[in-house]
């Protein structure tokens, strides 16, 4: 599988890398088993980054990796969690809960030490906090040998300059904002790789809205973006291609992103996603789709604090 330098990190990510949201059930119920193949499947076909969060499953999700990751070597993946998010309105950024935070995520998942550390879904809290008070706790686990490279995750854009611009980190990962319906992250592209942080993408699918599945009831997008997706995914579907195909070989065609994190306890779905990454893009296909979308395109919604939107 392809794989792409991230930012001023020595770390080279898959183009395409696993995330273990599903591995806590946030999208349907799952059997230990098919948890566990689903990531064996993505470490054997070169998906060797992982990233998760203790929010996924409220623990479950770093819980079920331990069991695989404890019979590899250490070298042969790359992993990444967060911290910051424990429960749906439940953050704690604090110095103190970061030290605690991290040391249980390792004792989790069975490993001395994170590849990458993100503070999670910074948005919902008064972002002020992470640039004086978690970032530089984290630094001083860095410089312990816990963590090795920094950085935090979110939706809204303007998270991403207001920490950037006030404090070193090495790496992002903005989800559900850079796919076929909406590419709002790439308008910071250019000032990322400015400032040599290393860019990654979560969302392909837009928790579903660009698959055949049914949407979980949770999502957020407005009831326009759901029959547009749909027209598309139909449209796909008429010309025998499953649009989740177009939108995996959508994120990956874009070089300014290290990799795009993708999530599923479904084995088979893994398969499809390094088959996918690695076959050509139907350029016609693709033009037919964004038309489609175009009236609904980068609508997105609320997220967090409204100060942070």
């Amino acid at each position: 599988m392809e794989r792409r330098k991230l930012g001023k990190t020595d770390l080279e990510l898959p183009v395409i890398s696993y995330g273990a949201s599903s591995l806590g059930q946030e999208f349907r119920r799952v059997t230990i088993e098919e948890a566990l193949q689903s990531c064996r499947v993505a470490l054997e076909l070169g998906m060797n980054f992982i990233d998760t969060s203790p929010f996924y499953g409220r623990g479950m999700s770093e819980v079920l990796l331990g069991q695989v990751l404890r019979d590899l070597p250490r070298e042969e993946f790359i992993l990444g969690t967060k911290l910051g998010r424990y429960d749906l309105d439940h953050f704690d950024f604090s110095a103190r809960r970061v030290a605690e935070s991290i040391d249980v995520s390792l004792h989790r998942m069975g490993v001395d030490h994170l590849d990458i550390i993100l503070c999670h879904d910074i948005e919902f809290v008064e972002m002020q906090q992470i640039v004086d008070e978690t970032i530089p706790a984290i630094q001083k686990i860095r410089d312990a040998g816990k963590v090795r490279y920094i950085g935090f995750s979110g939706y809204p854009m303007k998270i991403f300059p207001f920490v950037i611009d006030q404090i070193d980190v090495d790496v992002v990962l903005s989800y559900n904002n850079y796919h076929l319906q909406n590419t709002s992250f790439a308008e910071h592209f250019d000032y990322l790789k400015s400032k040599d942080v290393g860019i990654m993408n979560a969302g392909p699918f837009c928790a579903r809205l660009l698959t055949n599945g049914a949407l979980p009831e949770w999502h957020k997008e407005p009831e326009e973006v759901r029959v547009a997706c749909k027209q598309a995914a139909d449209h796909c579907a008429a010309q025998g291609v499953d649009i989740a195909q177009l939108a995996v070989q959508f994120c990956v065609a874009s070089e300014n992103i290290s990799t795009t994190i993708a999530g599923s306890a479904n084995p088979d779905n893994v398969r499809n996603w390094a088959k996918w990454a690695e076959t050509p893009l139907d350029e016609k296909l693709l033009a037919e789709v964004l038309a489609i979308i175009e009236p609904i395109k980068d609508i997105g919604h609320i997220e967090g604090l409204a100060e942070n939107n």
